[in-house]
């Protein structure tokens, strides 16, 4: 590739190099993610109408992106990412060999970080709401936990705090994950995210 093609801007899906593959919710939705988790993570207890706030955010976005999963646009959609741990593993062992194979959607390592974040962000929400009930006697599960006793309480916050920091692990790796795709693969796969496209797997003739 020449350094001209190099240094030229990100072009629209209608260039030959380039392709849409991010659709605009599914942006929207990782960016707004990424700041109402920290959001969430660094208020903590201090600030508990920002920390509940941000809370019931992640728990909205992780709905929306249950739902994006299965009607959602192709590369939006669980089956075009989701693939079997054997595949996944095969995907992991060539990467580190720096001969993993390029995908447009999500590879096979993204995609199982993908479930395992939304996973994870589930039992970080529900387990919150729980001690909103309980502990605060506020939230939408408040009215079924008035009787709840404090060890259940005390429970569900160490459930809570586990997986709050889980859940900033593996950002970590997802983000050390995007860089070294990117560094295989010649692209930045941050600016994706942001502009929507990517280099087409086609070769140009």
């Amino acid at each position: 590739m020449t350094n001209t093609a190099k240094n030229s801007p990100t072009v629209p899906h209608t260039s030959e190099k380039e392709v849409s593959v991010w659709d605009p919710l599914v942006r929207i939705f990782h960016w707004v993610l990424v700041g109402a988790f920290f959001t969430a993570y660094i208020t903590e207890e201090d600030f508990l109408t920002i920390h509940s706030w941000a809370g019931y955010t992640v728990l909205g976005l992780l709905i929306f992106r249950i739902i994006w999963g299965v009607i959602g646009t192709k590369h939006a959609r669980f089956k075009d990412f989701v693939f079997t741990p054997k595949y996944t593993i095969q995907f992991l062992k060539d990467t580190f060999s720096l001969k993993a194979k390029r995908y447009l959607g999500h590879n096979p390592a993204g995609g199982a970080m993908v479930i395992l974040l939304i996973l994870s962000l589930i039992v970080t929400t529900f387990s919150g709401l729980m001690i909103l009930g309980i502990e605060e006697a506020q939230g939408p599960l408040a009215p079924w936990l008035s009787g709840a006793s404090h060890s259940l309480g005390d429970l569900f916050e160490e459930l809570h705090e586990f997986f709050a920091n889980f859940t900033l692990f593996l950002v970590f790796v997802h983000v050390a994950g995007v860089l070294i795709e990117s560094m295989i693969h010649g692209e930045n796969l941050i600016v994706s995210m942001f502009s929507g496209t990517k280099r087409s797997n086609k070769t140009p003739k």
